[in-house]
């Protein structure tokens, strides 16, 4: 975060100075919502949740970590900008169910005036490029792999893990300082507008749409109004911009007709008419990809991913998009891409211990990313060791719910999986019901303790076990109770 005053935050959020003796005492340090986190110097965000409220830890944070001065919706005793509640402005209101009286709304509001106001500071200075990702499925692991690629260029800022919407995409944004050239910010949407409303938080220059998927059609309704919203984001874009579109998916393409930017198409199945793509795709045995990533730029240069799972073909050529369109080689974006691992928690982390091997993609779940998993999981499996599959509820899916996960269930023998332990209620029922026609042994577990004890007794001591659910069901705890 850059320097500023206790007045410059005021000034930016629209907020009043309240018990601050020193108006021009500055921060110094990032933000941070947890008053255990804040380092000195810093700016604690006194944010109210559903059960615990930021304001009440305001003092400690000032008193005890050495904290600036907090953001805060009313006086905190301590020096604060104070911004008056005024309703739920903020651009998911979703968010804030619980905010009877807009305080966290506002405290959100105002977290965003900041960062456009440090974006402003920034890119008027000619150094900061804002990269905005959308997508139904893929936008945290590509997000992880552009940071590598932007990394060989210049300072590189992208938020951890899945810090997407209107509290996360200010709070990575004011992470930027003097010496940063890139901002990869991811961008999700629960409704129309809230995309458009984080790209008024931190305007980008590049903007990447991987795909319109079935993640939140419940709220939507459809996959056409998906796109509506997804396309926000390269409406955004300015006309010196690039919109770097998935010509693979069956919506995204047509958004080149919703921006002014120059736009750009990338192919994982290697369609000639994509300006990037991808040849010569082979999996190894861990269902890690190599290709020859063709670019407008030279002869192809070889790439081989440390990540797992072909799916993953499609986030490398978005970053490689991107890294060639901001200037760099396609030799040098190979190298980054090929050098990556990892790097977001629960998300086809792969893990080997003696015969057998867990995949813990376990982050969030939709149809598409469950059957991306389940087809890393059959490669991983080679069709000779046991597959066991662990998978709970896929949320968001409204009247869609039962559809979805019958599909999923009926499809289960053609990915190879002997056994399926369905973790809780509600649509996983229709999921345990269609995989038992099916043909695939079912064992039906109420929660997360008895799913890691079935997994336990199919897996044995030789088998590859795939662990997927939307991020409520925490099936994580199943992946680690696994490798123990």
């Amino acid at each position: 975060m850059i320097e500023m005053t206790l007045r410059d935050v005021a000034e930016a959020t629209g907020g009043r100075l309240v018990d601050a003796p020193d108006p021009d005492a500055r921060v110094t340090a990032p933000v941070e919502f947890d008053s255990r986190k804040v380092a000195r110097g810093g700016l604690f965000v006194a944010l109210p949740g559903a059960r615990v409220d930021g304001h009440d830890f305001a003092a400690a944070a000032v008193n005890d970590s050495g904290a600036a001065g907090v953001l805060a919706a009313r006086p905190v005793g301590v020096p604060a900008v104070v911004v008056e509640p005024e309703g739920k402005r903020a651009g998911n209101e979703e968010a804030f169910s619980h905010d009877e009286d807009g305080s966290a709304a506002a405290v959100a509001g105002a977290l965003g005036r900041l960062a456009r106001y440090v974006a402003d500071r920034l890119t008027e200075r000619g150094r900061l490029t804002v990269v905005g990702i959308t997508g139904s499925a893929g936008k945290t692991s590509t997000k992880d792999l552009l940071k590598a690629v932007l990394s060989k260029a210049g300072e590189t800022v992208a938020p951890p893990g899945s810090f997407n919407n209107e509290i996360g995409h200010p709070y990575t944004a004011l992470r930027c300082g003097w010496d940063t050239e890139f901002l990869v910010a991811e961008m999700s949407a629960r409704g129309v507008g809230h995309i458009a409303h984080l790209c008024r938080i931190s305007p980008p220059r590049v903007g990447v749409e991987l795909n319109v998927g079935t993640a939140h059609v419940g709220e939507f309704g459809s996959r056409e109004a998906i796109a509506r919203a997804k396309g926000e984001l390269v409406e955004a874009l300015p006309a010196s911009g690039v919109a770097v579109l998935n010509f693979d998916d069956e919506f995204v393409p047509a958004m080149a007709g919703r921006t002014e930017a120059r736009a750009v198409t990338f192919s994982a199945s290697g369609e000639p008419g994509a300006d990037y793509r991808a040849t010569a795709l082979e999996l190894d045995d861990e269902a890690r990809a190599s290709f020859k990533l063709h670019t407008p730029h030279g002869e192809p240069v070889d790439v081989s991913l440390k990540v797992h799972g072909a799916h993953q073909v499609a986030n490398a050529i978005a970053a490689a998009a991107v890294g060639c369109e901001l200037g760099l080689e396609p030799g040098d974006v190979a190298a980054a891409l090929s050098s990556r691992e990892a790097a977001s928690k629960n998300r086809m982390a792969v893990r080997t211990s003696g015969g057998l091997t867990v995949i813990d993609d376990s982050y969030n779940a939709n149809p598409d990313s469950v059957r991306a998993a389940l087809t890393a999981a059959r490669r991983v499996s080679g069709g000779g060791r046991r597959l066991v599959a662990v998978l709970g509820e896929m949320a968001e899916l409204g009247g869609t719910a039962e559809a979805e996960h019958e599909a999923i269930g009926r499809g289960l023998p053609g990915f190879g999986v002997d056994a399926l332990v369905a973790v809780g209620s509600g649509p996983v029922g229709a999921l345990a019901e269609a995989a038992e026609a099916a043909g695939v042994r079912v064992r039906r577990a109420s929660g997360n303790d008895e799913a890691l004890r079935f997994a336990r007794e199919e897996a044995g001591d030789e088998a590859v076990v795939v662990v997927k659910a939307s991020h409520s069901q925490a099936l994580w705890e199943v992946a680690e109770g696994l490798g123990k």
